[in-house]
């Protein structure tokens, strides 16, 4: 249970992995309706300037460690709105739709196999798991067929990579990858890695930053000393949703020899300002990330409330590329079915 003083343990400057354990106690004691939520951040549920909805079909989902980087009794805070369901979920807007990138789509043909997607030339996706450590309100797979594409089918999607000697990068998706046990990453990877064409294995996970006690001993030695180069692809949008602890993951995902970038989603009244758009690529780099992609919002129904239009994007994109070194600045993309990459934004 969440209390709404609730500080892990955990939180301080100490430095290496966390134990095996604690993670998955972590995860169990994570919100996972309304009032446990609203409680812990110390809202008055009379007094919210929206309504919330208790019976979201897409599930509230947060852990601990990342309720307790909210700000207390803001009923606007960033981190809150990313995950708090409300019924503006339920509005119908034209364009927007439960599959908006076609993934599923039988006639663009991106499904390889049973847990396999390749839209792009060279890399190839695999769905690794349906679940997440957190639900973001504006997950562009609230309506994945998950149930088509468990783990146990791996073995067709890995023959079918073996067959196409075109494919050097095999990129984890879910879902999130990093809710896989230890056990179960470790023969994915050796697995992957005895495909002799695949060089590089990209991991995109929100957890080490919304649940960062999932860097533990175990998940250090798997990533460690792999054959491929070892790619993660974290997930912040805000500056706020990085700390001590978020410090300390990245470190140990850095010490594993695996490379770090991060993408963020533009999100309206969360991050569409230029002043924490730069706070977050700073604060990233300090924690040894690299920014990579400003992804705009994906067309997915029930999310509109989440969506910067284009001009507006590229206009905050303008003033973020007078403020910041090109190192810094991340590409402005949006993701278009049948299109040969993402589709850059300026």
């Amino acid at each position: 249970m969440i209390t709404p003083n609730y500080i892990p343990a955990h939180l301080s400057s100490d430095v290496g992995p966390w134990p095996n354990e604690l993670w998955t106690k972590e995860l169990a004691s994570a919100a996972r309706d309304v009032k446990t939520l609203i409680d812990a951040v110390q809202l008055d549920h009379a007094k919210l300037p929206f309504p919330v909805d208790t019976t979201a079909q897409f599930p509230l989902l947060a852990p601990p460690s990342f309720i307790a980087r909210m700000s207390r009794g803001n009923a606007n805070d960033p981190l809150l709105k990313q995950v708090l369901p409300t019924l503006q979920e339920h509005d119908v807007s034209p364009g927007f739709m439960p599959d908006p990138l076609a993934e599923t789509d039988p006639a663009r043909g991106f499904i390889k196999a049973p847990s396999l997607l390749q839209k792009y030339q060279g890399r190839a996706l695999l769905i690794t798991t349906p679940g997440c450590a957190i639900n973001c309100r504006y997950c562009f797979r609230r309506e994945f067929p998950y149930t088509e594409h468990r783990p146990k089918n791996h073995q067709d999607a890995l023959a079918a990579i073996a067959a196409d000697a075109s494919i050097s990068e095999i990129i984890l998706s879910g879902g999130d990858p990093l809710l896989l046990s230890d056990t179960q990453l470790s023969q994915l990877l050796t697995a992957i890695e005895s495909i002799a064409h695949i060089q590089r294995i990209r991991i995109h996970s929100r957890i080490p930053i919304v649940l960062p006690e999932r860097l533990t001993h175990a998940l250090m030695k798997t990533l460690s000393n792999r054959r491929c180069q070892m790619v993660m692809v974290v997930h912040s949008n805000h500056p706020q949703e990085l700390n001590a602890t978020t410090a300390r993951a990245l470190d140990c995902l850095k010490q594993s020899g695996t490379t770090l970038l991060n993408q963020s989603v533009l999100l309206r009244s969360i991050n569409d300002d230029v002043r924490t758009l730069v706070e977050l690529s700073e604060k990233l780099f300090a924690q040894g990330v690299l920014p990579y992609y400003l992804h705009l919002t994906d067309h997915v129904a029930g999310t509109e409330h989440f969506f910067v239009a284009d001009d507006e994007a590229k206009a905050i994109y303008a003033q973020l590329q007078g403020q910041l070194p090109g190192y810094l600045l991340p590409k402005l993309v949006r993701e278009q079915p049948g299109e040969a990459s993402k589709t850059l934004m300026y």
